[in-house]
């Protein structure tokens, strides 16, 4: 059937033309390939974006506006589904992916900004005509006049069930995260409602930028000079920029002195580097060193001390990225591409390893607000064998007075204190030492000798880390 065919037939109101919105467009583009390809937001829109603004269609705002229409989207999915299930007369599975899409990032207009309502829904269903079609979009409006006669809280007492009646749902529901999910969080966290909530609100803010200055190549002073750049709260290391802040403007970055490093990552470093050893601490081993952040500023802290860093990573290609980071390190440095659990140096070689293993990611799930929704509760067996693994090659690798940080991007007990806890119950050559007195001046570390990073509590990833000293 032909597109004159498919237009409504009535003589006296003519066909009008969809308008295109380069800003809208751009965003269900971008929620396309990270549906369709699995693809991450942080890696698809930042193209996207110099794309449109090299083409002269994109301002500043209109970068804005695009970022939010996407990660808000994502961010709040769960949420707008249960809104969206209540609006239509068929189970979600039964409405095709672009539909979807197009409907979450009209119901992100209408609950989650300022954007008045008629120009919510006429924006949404122009977008819908230029991307689905005419008949498509008579849903899509059809669906948006049904969602914008409440609120969001008007709609959560509607979609959500009572907390009194399940706990978890609710939390679910009301702040857009799977429940297993939201189990798993409130089982690492601990405490009442009041805690999870925070956590939780937290995973759907949007994060702060934060620079490291990389020791003896960049200053924290420089950094400051740039616009809206203020201190980090933690790390002598950090800079944090105000919302809208482009760290690629940032010269110190594009030359590779500073890097783009989570506090919390930063902190994880500093720590294994401040542990107490006796005697050499001349070779350190980070042991999957992938992309390079924690490597670069390690790599920068050693050849403050004269020592020499070892960066491994399994992937070529992330190895590659390795050695872009630590390019222009001060002092010595090897990258390599090698299998942590099958590593080619000799044991007992190095006197500090970190090995931040492989994980499901919960704990940034406010960059990666995506990745929420495609993990399952099963990829936790699927990490267990290579995150014990790597942490026994840690242990073999580390000399009798060395020191293993073992660390991850997820505050999960499966795969922070669970792993920790198998490996040194076969392991009674190496004990845990406290980790909380070598992070001084960072508040709610827990009750040790582990440390665990909160959103919610230091404004950084949900970093964990163990520190281990090889005592035999």
């Amino acid at each position: 059937m032909s597109e004159q065919s498919r237009r409504p037939r009535n003589p006296a109101k003519p066909y009008r033309r969809p308008q295109k919105d380069p800003v809208r467009i751009l965003a269900f583009e971008a929620l396309r390939a990270v549906d369709e390809r699995d693809a991450y937001a942080n890696l698809v829109l930042p193209p996207l974006l110099r794309k449109a603004r090299e083409k002269g269609d994109f301002d500043a705002r209109d970068a804005a506006l695009a970022t939010e229409l996407v990660y808000g989207t994502l961010r709040r999915q769960g949420t707008y589904d249960a809104v969206i299930a209540a609006c239509v007369d068929r189970p979600l599975r039964e409405v095709d992916p672009p539909v979807l899409d197009v409907l979450s990032v009209g119901v992100h207009q209408l609950l989650g900004t300022r954007i008045p309502t008629h120009a919510a829904v006429s924006a949404s269903v122009e977008l819908a005509r230029v991307v689905l079609g005419d008949g498509r979009a008579k849903f899509v409006n059809a669906v948006l006049r049904k969602v914008a006669q409440n609120d969001l809280d008007g709609w959560l007492e509607k979609v959500a069930p009572p907390y009194d009646e399940d706990p978890e749902d609710h939390l679910a529901v009301v702040h857009s995260h799977p429940r297993w999910v939201v189990s798993a969080l409130w089982d690492s966290l601990g405490g009442g409602r009041a805690g999870i909530e925070d956590l939780l609100e937290a995973d759907n803010e949007r994060p702060e930028v934060t620079l490291v200055a990389r020791p003896g190549r960049a200053t924290t002073d420089e950094l400051l000079r740039e616009e809206a750049a203020v201190p980090g709260r933690w790390s002598p290391y950090a800079v944090r920029l105000a919302e809208g802040g482009e760290p690629g403007a940032v010269q110190a970055v594009r030359e590779g002195r500073a890097g783009v490093q989570d506090e919390g990552s930063q902190l994880v470093a500093l720590a294994l580097a401040a542990a107490p050893l006796e005697g050499s601490d001349s070779k350190w081993l980070d042991g999957c060193a992938g992309p390079g952040g924690k490597a670069a500023l390690l790599a920068a802290l050693a050849a403050e001390r004269g020592a020499t860093l070892l960066a491994s990573e399994k992937q070529p290609h992330r190895a590659g990225l390795v050695a872009k980071a630590l390019a222009g390190n001060p002092g010595p440095y090897q990258v390599i591409a090698a299998d942590g659990t099958r590593p080619p140096w000799r044991p007992g070689t190095f006197d500090r390893v970190l090995m931040d293993v492989p994980c499901t990611g919960l704990g940034a799930l406010r960059r990666r607000p995506e990745a929420r929704w495609r993990r399952r509760p099963e990829d936790l067996d699927n990490f267990a064998p290579l995150q014990r693994a790597l942490l026994r090659t840690a242990l073999d690798s580390v000399r009798v007075g060395g020191i293993v940080g073992y660390a991850t991007c997820s505050p999960h007990l499966a795969e922070t204190r669970a792993v920790v806890a198998d490996v040194l119950k076969k392991r009674p050559e190496a004990e845990l030492i406290d980790a909380r007195p070598l992070l001084p001046g960072v508040p709610a570390l827990g009750e040790g000798p582990d440390i665990q990073l909160w959103p919610h509590l230091h404004g950084t990833d949900a970093m964990y880390l163990a520190l281990i000293r090889r005592t035999a």
